[in-house]
């Protein structure tokens, strides 16, 4: 499997771009709109073939509609966001993703958004924001529901061998991945919490609203479609 990993400061994102290395054929996860330079620079001339978004993201564009324009790639999204209409393919649990030999399998993972999704590809685990370095993704809005957010970490993400590297989302210290095991024993969140006392932590958690929300989730419905300037 070729890796590589990007970060944006601004939202704290991770994109990754996963492909097969003899083929060459590559997808990106998550691509944030605005590090489109930096993407491209990363491919290094490999071909690009989908571009994947976990959920509809309330922090940042994602830069699928751009990619698309660019380079071909065919846009995929989770099943349940389906309804946004732009997408080339939609994704359902036990779904896969083929880039020569290598297989991703899609995992749904409902909680943070009904439709997250995460991607297995062998010992390696794409979580976007449903598990993260040492916590999880919020619940308190577009549909999150923190009682399905404990059943997808601890039923189906919980279930991978506790070796699975974890690729997450986003993280705001500098970590880079995690691990199955590490996150099941130490997790500050999830780990030794029955359901009822994951549900009661995550409704007082009391959050600000990210500061995208009102201008991502609609560009976001439209697979980024809105050009205006995530600074703006």
């Amino acid at each position: 499997m070729w890796f590589r990993q990007l970060f944006d400061p601004e939202s704290s994102t991770y994109t990754y771009l996963v492909g097969d290395d003899a083929s060459g054929d590559t997808l990106v996860l998550d691509p944030v709109q605005g590090c489109e330079d930096e993407l491209f620079a990363a491919l290094a001339g490999r071909t690009l073939r989908y571009s994947v978004d976990t959920h509809v993201h309330a922090d940042h564009i994602t830069a699928g509609s751009l990619l698309r324009e660019r380079t071909g790639a065919r846009i995929a999204l989770p099943a349940l966001a389906s309804d946004c209409g732009c997408a080339d393919l939609t994704l359902a649990d036990g779904d896969e993703l083929r880039l020569g030999t290598l297989v991703l399998r899609v995992v749904h993972t409902p909680g943070h958004t009904p439709e997250s999704l995460c991607l297995v590809a062998g010992d390696q685990v794409f979580t976007g924001d449903t598990l993260l370095v040492g916590t999880c993704g919020r619940t308190d809005f577009q549909g999150g529901d923190a009682g399905a957010l404990y059943d997808s970490i601890t039923g189906r993400l919980f279930a991978l061998p506790d070796a699975t590297t974890v690729w997450p989302g986003h993280d705001y210290a500098g970590r880079t991945r995690t691990s199955i095991g590490a996150e099941r024993q130490g997790n500050l969140r999830v780990a030794g919490r029955s359901r009822a006392e994951f549900v009661a932590l995550m409704d007082s958690l009391d959050l600000p609203p990210p500061k995208k929300l009102e201008q991502a989730v609609p560009a976001n419905r439209r697979c980024g479609l809105d050009r205006t300037p995530q600074g703006a």
